[in-house]
């Protein structure tokens, strides 16, 4: 009895393995979907986990990942301002868990069907577009794109998620002549900086030389102020021991050559030579002031005399 119900046991554990080498159970990896058909036809769907299955009868028709997957597509097209441009979009999209059966049975090759739908609405929308207005409207070309994408793709159980253009390409020659473009741009700018900056130095300049101008008249007004100062001290000194005005001022520039003939002396680089330098030209110099000074004042006197009659009549 023993023999025969090791016998049972034997036989049973070899029945299971054959059954086990021909499908009797299989697991199901996590966002994975399973689809069982039995003798043909659509039996279920089987989620993550450990599954069984009648060998012979049910078949694993297909498995399905659940998770976001990404299809980058590029299309090529024309703005409307003649400009050939590629862009690169890039769709992230996923099975609905609920409708395994829509997107395995309705559909076959999803990655065609929505490049399909991504080169029709980017033909359709960039030709509305400039270059220009490409670069910053790319997003309202991605949300249409998604748009179109969500309602044709949901009927056949599939979500998008989201959809983005990530690299916008122009014709080689178009890049070329649009970075010369702003090179130029930008050398206007720096010459008008450098421009400004010229100005604001001549301007600076300008006003810099009139204020030292300015100084320099101050200093020499300010420098004959006190040489006629000191000249009318000097006169002054002179009269109160006799000397009248005209000699006193003969005497002053006679003083003054000599001091001019000293600051030249001090000196072996100069090349100023004054005259007449006789031994007598001083005296000379003197007696002839004195008496242009003399002549001057009568003259002088003179035309007050007529002033002061032609007045009274």
């Amino acid at each position: 009895m023993n023999i025969f119900i090791s016998d049972i046991w034997i036989i049973l554990f070899v029945a299971i393995f054959i059954l086990s080498f021909f499908g009797l159970w299989f697991i199901v990896r996590q966002q994975t979907a399973v689809i069982i058909e039995r003798l043909g036809r659509f039996q279920s769907v089987r989620n993550s986990g450990f599954h069984l299955k009648i060998p012979f009868v049910d078949q694993i028709a297909g498995r399905m990942s659940l998770k976001i997957q990404q299809l980058d597509v590029a299309v090529e097209t024309k703005t409307k301002d003649d400009v050939f441009v590629r862009l690169k979009v890039s769709t992230q999209y996923v099975v609905i868990k609920e409708r395994v059966y829509d997107a395995f049975y309705k559909l076959d090759n999803p990655q065609a069907q929505i490049t399909s739908y991504i080169f029709d609405v980017v033909r359709a929308e960039v030709p509305k577009l400039r270059l220009d207005d490409v670069f910053e409207k790319k997003d309202d070309i991605a949300i249409a794109v998604k748009s179109e994408l969500k309602d044709a793709m949901n009927e056949y159980g599939y979500d998008i998620i989201k959809t983005l253009v990530t690299d916008i390409d122009p014709d080689e020659q178009v890049k070329q002549a649009m970075n010369r473009i702003n090179a130029s741009e930008r050398e206007k700018i720096a010459a008008q900086y450098e421009g400004d900056a010229q100005r604001i130095l001549i301007v600076e300049k300008a006003k810099a030389e009139a204020e030292s101008k300015r100084l320099q008249g101050q200093g020499i007004a300010d420098q004959r102020r006190e040489i006629a100062k000191g000249l009318e001290e000097s006169v002054n000194v002179l009269n109160k021991v006799g000397i009248n005005s005209q000699e006193a001022s003969a005497l002053i520039v006679v003083t003054q050559h000599y001091d001019t003939l000293n600051a030249m002396g001090s000196t072996n680089k100069s090349n100023l030579i004054l005259l007449p330098n006789t031994p007598n030209a001083a005296g000379d110099m003197l007696n002839n002031m004195v008496a242009s000074f003399s002549a001057a004042n009568m003259i002088g006197e003179e035309m007050k005399k007529s002033n002061e009659l032609n007045k009274n009549n």
